[in-house]
């Protein structure tokens, strides 16, 4: 049995995901399993040994030239790949109408995607032959698309847990190697202060008075900075000048690279952002806050993560800004924080790790 998978974008959507190649594999041993990927994300998803091929989209190049022979080329290219893959299933776990056009494009007769109540856009909804049931229960992210790989297997994904894996090179991990090898035996907590929308952000005030609460209570931990752009990097250097105790800027790694430092730090705090959802896919606790977007949907799983969501009534907005921005991270506690820091690294040297 072949089967591809759709699920284009984003990054966290893509690492919320990727517990659908160990359950497939799971429910029937020997499947062959492709995915289809924005080539923005692809790194995410190469070496990955759970997976066949790589399909590649390359939406944002094409639009910029949609009249030209080359983007032509290479969308009937992709086109016709598809339709001599032959696949016996397609699970659309993205739901809009770039996904849909995908599902149509592959020629298979069994298309299984979400039901109207989760899709993203719903003109998805034509273009899909089957839909998983809707379940409020399925309130993840992660359990929505097993939802959907689920439907045509009998293995049950409730209550389960399936691994993610992201591969990445002995390259990477000398490079990660290299930041951390005189960091000493203390705890390594990283930060990860940057995000895509206001409304995710947090105070840089906070940030600092957490990060020397940290360095007052383990005498011995470092704290190190990831950042995206040059605004992030600005916004921890800051934050860092502020913080009484040790703490290191990390250069700007890729992705596979920011994975193997990942690994090899105790915990990662951040908001809702790419880097934290990594950091879980890894294997590494993670303490994150959330204010605009929901924890419970989009937040890493499991007791070794801690969520901090917002009281405000007005919480889990989708606002990507908002007139009560400032009042909004205020409601994000530093004790409430340092409190989740405290316990991971607690539970962590109990478990010898």
């Amino acid at each position: 049995m072949k089967v591809l998978i759709v699920k284009t974008s984003s990054l966290g959507d893509i690492i919320h995901a990727l517990p659908v190649l160990d359950y497939i594999h799971k429910a029937r041993p020997g499947i062959i399993i492709d995915w289809i990927v924005e080539e923005s994300f692809k790194e995410l998803l190469s070496g990955n040994h759970l997976l066949n091929e790589l399909h590649v989209l390359a939406t944002r190049r094409w639009k910029k030239s949609l009249s030209s022979v080359q983007t032509r080329n290479e969308i009937a290219s992709l086109w016709s790949k598809l339709r001599r893959s032959r696949y016996n299933i397609v699970f659309d776990i993205q739901g809009n109408l770039k996904s849909g056009l995908i599902d149509l494009a592959s020629g298979s007769g069994l298309r299984i995607g979400f039901p109207q109540e989760l899709l993203q856009e719903r003109i998805n909804s034509f273009f899909t032959s089957r839909k998983a049931k809707y379940s409020a229960s399925n309130n993840h992210a992660t359990l929505r698309c097993l939802s959907v790989v689920s439907t045509p297997f009998s293995l049950p994904y409730l209550d389960r847990e399936f691994q993610s894996d992201i591969a990445f090179t002995a390259l990477d991990a000398a490079e990660a190697d290299q930041v951390t090898t005189d960091l000493g035996e203390g705890p390594r907590v990283l930060f990860h202060c940057g995000t895509t929308w206001q409304t995710k952000y947090w105070h840089p005030e906070s940030w600092s008075e957490l990060g020397s609460r940290i360095t007052a209570r383990y005498t011995d931990s470092v704290i190190l900075f990831t950042w995206g752009n040059e605004p992030e990097k600005e916004s921890a250097e800051l934050i860092a000048s502020r913080i009484i105790g040790r703490t290191r800027i990390v250069k700007r790694l890729p992705l596979k690279t920011l994975a193997a430092l990942f690994k090899r730090v105790d915990l990662v705090v951040g908001g809702d952002t790419g880097p934290v959802h990594l950091a879980a896919a890894v294997g590494t606790p993670t303490v994150s806050l959330y204010r605009s977007s929901d924890g419970s949907e989009s937040g890493p799983r499991g007791s070794r993560h801690v969520i901090v969501q917002s009281p405000m009534p007005c919480t889990r907005c989708f606002k990507t800004s908002c007139p009560q921005d400032q009042e909004c991270r205020t409601s994000i506690s530093v004790e409430a924080m340092f409190a989740g820091i405290e316990l991971l690294l607690t539970n962590r040297k109990l478990n010898g790790k």
